[in-house]
């Protein structure tokens, strides 16, 4: 079983790069992501291996980072999702924010990408909601995590996030239109108490 290698980028070309490791080639498929992470040929690259053995082929997967790993790994245990949606959805959508989508119940971040239809992205919505927060240290949800522009998170801010994201829910604000605002009142507003928060995401929804 191969976990990792490390070589000379040969080649990038659609969804997949080939990685030269003392002579041998591989074919490895990867997300769009993490095929724009990877330097330009001929330079080096380390990545991350996943590797799935069928009756006809051994598949290599790669990702730049643990977490891009992990979430492949939770996608393709959802009834529908193989390997190449499930690196849709990673080209789609970073590991952090897979995360907030899921737990926001936001179908429109995982339609987004090739291959999921309403009805799967509302399967992965409803598989992995109690899923997400059982990911292993060292995946995103870590005590502390990246926000989309990069600022840690703390788990106290995501557990304002859910709560604040329920209590407009049951004021009648859908998640799709109170999720941009709340991720924006908590970003302005570091370390703020939920009913801080919920009355400046009220106020700017009332706009």
């Amino acid at each position: 079983m191969i976990g990792q290698l490390t070589g000379l980028v040969g080649q990038i070309e659609g969804e997949r790069c080939i990685v030269d490791v003392n002579g041998v080639g591989y074919v490895v498929s990867a997300s769009t992501r993490t095929l724009g992470e990877i330097p330009q040929p001929p330079s080096v690259a380390r990545l991350l291996i996943e590797t799935i053995v069928r009756e006809d082929a051994i598949l290599l997967y790669g990702f730049t980072t643990s977490d891009e790993r992990e979430w492949f790994r939770l996608l393709t245990t959802v009834q529908g999702v193989g390997a190449k949606v499930a690196l849709a959805i990673l080209s789609a959508n970073s590991p952090n924010e897979l995360l907030l989508a899921i737990n926001a119940g936001d179908r429109a971040s995982l339609t987004r990408a090739a291959g999921v239809g309403p009805r799967l992205a509302d399967r992965i919505l409803s598989e992995l909601r109690n899923k997400v927060a059982k990911m292993p240290v060292g995946s995103v949800a870590t005590s502390v995590h990246l926000g989309s522009d990069d600022t840690p998170v703390s788990a106290a801010t995501s557990s304002v996030e859910n709560d604040a994201l329920l209590a407009l829910g049951g004021l009648g604000f859908r998640r799709i239109e109170a999720w941009p605002i709340l991720k924006r009142v908590l970003a302005e507003n570091e370390g703020a108490h939920l009913d801080v928060v919920i009355r400046l995401c009220l106020k700017e929804l009332a706009r």
